[in-house]
Protein backbone atom coordinates (compact mmCIF):
# COMPACT_ATOMS: atom_id res chain seq x y z
CA UNK A 1 0.00 0.00 0.00
CA UNK A 2 1.53 3.46 -1.06
CA UNK A 3 1.53 5.93 1.34
CA UNK A 4 1.38 9.92 0.93
CA UNK A 5 4.46 11.70 1.86
CA UNK A 6 2.32 13.54 4.86
CA UNK A 7 1.53 9.64 6.23
CA UNK A 8 5.14 8.91 6.65
CA UNK A 9 8.06 10.38 8.84
CA UNK A 10 10.76 12.45 7.15
CA UNK A 11 13.31 10.02 6.53
CA UNK A 12 17.00 11.78 7.89
CA UNK A 13 20.25 9.90 6.31
CA UNK A 14 23.27 10.18 7.27
CA UNK A 15 26.00 11.20 4.28
CA UNK A 16 29.03 9.37 4.03
CA UNK A 17 30.05 10.31 8.19
CA UNK A 18 29.77 13.86 7.66
CA UNK A 19 27.36 13.71 10.57
CA UNK A 20 24.73 16.10 8.64
CA UNK A 21 21.34 14.79 8.29
CA UNK A 22 19.79 15.17 4.81
CA UNK A 23 16.15 15.96 4.60
CA UNK A 24 14.38 15.02 1.42
CA UNK A 25 11.24 13.64 2.17
CA UNK A 26 10.33 9.96 2.11
CA UNK A 27 9.57 9.49 -1.36
CA UNK A 28 11.48 7.23 -4.22
CA UNK A 29 13.41 9.52 -6.59
CA UNK A 30 13.14 8.57 -10.21
CA UNK A 31 15.71 9.26 -12.44
CA UNK A 32 14.25 10.00 -16.06
CA UNK A 33 16.01 11.27 -19.15
CA UNK A 34 17.45 10.14 -22.75
CA UNK A 35 20.12 7.39 -23.29
CA UNK A 36 23.14 8.59 -22.33
CA UNK A 37 21.92 10.82 -19.52
CA UNK A 38 24.06 8.68 -16.96
CA UNK A 39 20.51 7.74 -15.10
CA UNK A 40 21.61 4.35 -13.78
CA UNK A 41 25.75 5.78 -12.72
CA UNK A 42 24.28 9.16 -11.17
CA UNK A 43 21.40 6.42 -9.87
CA UNK A 44 24.24 4.31 -8.28
CA UNK A 45 25.83 6.76 -6.95
CA UNK A 46 22.84 9.14 -5.54
CA UNK A 47 21.66 6.02 -3.82
CA UNK A 48 24.94 5.52 -2.11
CA UNK A 49 25.38 8.88 -0.90
CA UNK A 50 21.35 8.80 0.55
CA UNK A 51 22.28 5.11 2.13
CA UNK A 52 18.69 4.19 -0.02
CA UNK A 53 18.56 0.95 -2.30
CA UNK A 54 19.58 1.15 -6.04
CA UNK A 55 17.05 0.23 -8.81
CA UNK A 56 17.34 0.03 -12.94
CA UNK A 57 13.79 -0.75 -14.30
CA UNK A 58 15.51 -2.12 -17.36
CA UNK A 59 17.84 -4.66 -14.85
CA UNK A 60 14.33 -5.29 -13.71
CA UNK A 61 12.78 -5.89 -17.02
CA UNK A 62 15.41 -7.96 -17.86
CA UNK A 63 14.74 -10.25 -14.84
CA UNK A 64 11.44 -10.86 -15.24
CA UNK A 65 11.15 -11.71 -19.02
CA UNK A 66 14.42 -13.44 -19.43
CA UNK A 67 15.17 -11.60 -21.92
CA UNK A 68 17.81 -8.28 -22.57
CA UNK A 69 16.38 -4.88 -23.55
CA UNK A 70 17.37 -5.54 -27.37
CA UNK A 71 15.99 -9.29 -27.50
CA UNK A 72 12.66 -8.11 -25.86
CA UNK A 73 12.39 -5.25 -28.50
CA UNK A 74 13.28 -7.44 -31.28
CA UNK A 75 10.92 -10.07 -30.19
CA UNK A 76 7.58 -8.37 -28.80
CA UNK A 77 8.07 -4.65 -30.11
CA UNK A 78 8.23 -1.19 -28.41
CA UNK A 79 4.22 -1.50 -27.28
CA UNK A 80 4.67 -4.97 -25.22
CA UNK A 81 7.67 -3.13 -24.00
CA UNK A 82 6.06 0.09 -22.84
CA UNK A 83 3.18 -1.96 -21.38
CA UNK A 84 6.17 -4.70 -19.31
CA UNK A 85 8.08 -1.28 -18.62
CA UNK A 86 4.71 0.19 -16.87
CA UNK A 87 3.97 -2.81 -15.05
CA UNK A 88 7.68 -3.35 -13.33
CA UNK A 89 7.24 0.56 -12.66
CA UNK A 90 4.10 0.39 -10.66
CA UNK A 91 5.99 -2.26 -8.71
CA UNK A 92 8.58 -0.86 -7.54
CA UNK A 93 7.24 2.80 -6.35
CA UNK A 94 4.85 -0.03 -4.32
CA UNK A 95 8.03 -0.85 -2.37
CA UNK A 96 10.02 0.99 -0.09
CA UNK A 97 12.43 4.57 -0.98
CA UNK A 98 14.55 3.86 -3.33
CA UNK A 99 16.64 5.45 -5.80
CA UNK A 100 14.93 4.21 -9.46
CA UNK A 101 16.79 4.68 -13.06
CA UNK A 102 14.40 4.68 -16.06
CA UNK A 103 14.95 3.92 -19.77
CA UNK A 104 14.84 7.00 -21.67
CA UNK A 105 11.28 5.89 -23.00
CA UNK A 106 9.20 5.46 -19.64
CA UNK A 107 8.56 9.00 -19.36
CA UNK A 108 7.11 9.43 -22.55
CA UNK A 109 4.19 6.82 -21.51
CA UNK A 110 1.24 8.70 -19.90
CA UNK A 111 0.35 6.15 -17.53
CA UNK A 112 3.72 5.56 -16.53
CA UNK A 113 4.67 9.21 -15.99
CA UNK A 114 1.20 9.43 -14.18
CA UNK A 115 2.16 6.88 -11.65
CA UNK A 116 5.94 8.58 -10.94
CA UNK A 117 4.26 11.96 -10.57
CA UNK A 118 1.87 10.87 -7.83
CA UNK A 119 4.27 8.45 -5.86
CA UNK A 120 7.62 9.86 -6.44
CA UNK A 121 10.06 12.52 -6.93
CA UNK A 122 11.46 12.65 -10.31
CA UNK A 123 14.35 14.12 -11.59
CA UNK A 124 15.51 15.22 -14.73
CA UNK A 125 18.76 14.28 -16.05
CA UNK A 126 19.10 17.01 -18.65
CA UNK A 127 22.18 16.57 -21.43
CA UNK A 128 22.79 18.37 -24.42
CA UNK A 129 23.69 15.99 -28.00
CA UNK A 130 27.50 16.34 -27.92
CA UNK A 131 27.32 14.75 -24.14
CA UNK A 132 24.83 11.81 -25.05
CA UNK A 133 26.48 10.93 -28.48
CA UNK A 134 29.97 10.83 -26.46
CA UNK A 135 28.58 8.47 -23.86
CA UNK A 136 25.68 6.29 -26.05
CA UNK A 137 28.47 5.52 -28.60
CA UNK A 138 30.86 3.72 -26.18
CA UNK A 139 28.34 1.04 -25.66
CA UNK A 140 26.19 -0.93 -28.83
CA UNK A 141 23.43 -1.93 -26.66
CA UNK A 142 20.72 1.41 -27.73
CA UNK A 143 17.93 -1.06 -29.79
CA UNK A 144 16.78 2.83 -30.91
CA UNK A 145 20.11 3.63 -32.16
CA UNK A 146 20.56 1.07 -34.72
CA UNK A 147 17.53 1.91 -36.74
CA UNK A 148 19.60 4.80 -38.82
CA UNK A 149 22.44 7.37 -37.67
CA UNK A 150 22.79 7.10 -33.99
CA UNK A 151 23.47 11.15 -33.85
CA UNK A 152 20.47 11.80 -35.74
CA UNK A 153 18.02 9.62 -33.65
CA UNK A 154 19.41 11.32 -30.40
CA UNK A 155 18.78 14.92 -32.23
CA UNK A 156 15.16 13.93 -32.84
CA UNK A 157 14.32 11.88 -29.30
CA UNK A 158 15.68 15.12 -27.73
CA UNK A 159 13.08 17.31 -29.85
CA UNK A 160 10.45 15.00 -29.14
CA UNK A 161 11.06 14.07 -25.29
CA UNK A 162 12.79 17.10 -23.80
CA UNK A 163 9.36 18.90 -23.78
CA UNK A 164 7.84 16.16 -21.75
CA UNK A 165 10.79 15.69 -19.19
CA UNK A 166 10.67 19.27 -18.58
CA UNK A 167 7.39 18.36 -16.66
CA UNK A 168 10.07 16.36 -14.10
CA UNK A 169 9.59 17.79 -10.47
CA UNK A 170 13.74 18.90 -10.70
CA UNK A 171 15.81 19.70 -13.78
CA UNK A 172 19.89 18.72 -12.99
CA UNK A 173 22.18 18.98 -15.97
CA UNK A 174 24.54 16.47 -16.79
CA UNK A 175 27.49 17.59 -18.07
CA UNK A 176 30.60 15.75 -19.02
CA UNK A 177 32.82 15.88 -15.76
CA UNK A 178 33.04 13.82 -12.33
CA UNK A 179 29.41 12.28 -11.60
CA UNK A 180 29.59 12.84 -7.81
CA UNK A 181 28.78 16.62 -9.01
CA UNK A 182 25.79 16.14 -10.55
CA UNK A 183 24.61 13.35 -7.76
CA UNK A 184 25.25 17.37 -5.44
CA UNK A 185 23.15 19.25 -6.92
CA UNK A 186 20.66 16.32 -6.95
CA UNK A 187 20.85 16.05 -3.08
CA UNK A 188 20.53 20.29 -3.27
CA UNK A 189 17.47 20.36 -4.73
CA UNK A 190 15.56 17.32 -3.29
CA UNK A 191 16.55 19.60 0.09
CA UNK A 192 15.24 22.84 -1.70
CA UNK A 193 12.22 20.67 -2.89
CA UNK A 194 11.47 18.90 0.76
CA UNK A 195 11.52 22.14 2.83
CA UNK A 196 9.36 23.98 -0.02
CA UNK A 197 6.80 21.72 0.65
CA UNK A 198 6.85 21.38 4.42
Amino acid sequence: MMTSERDAPVETVDIKGDRSEKNIGNKTIVLVGLMGAGKSSVGRRLAHQLGLPFKDADTEIEAASNLSIPEFFEKHGEAAFRDGERKVISRLLEGPQHVLATGGGAYMDKETQALISKYACSVWLRADLDTLYKRCMKRNTRPLLKTGNPRTILKDLMDKRYPVYGGADITVESADGPHEHVVNRIISALENRHSNHL
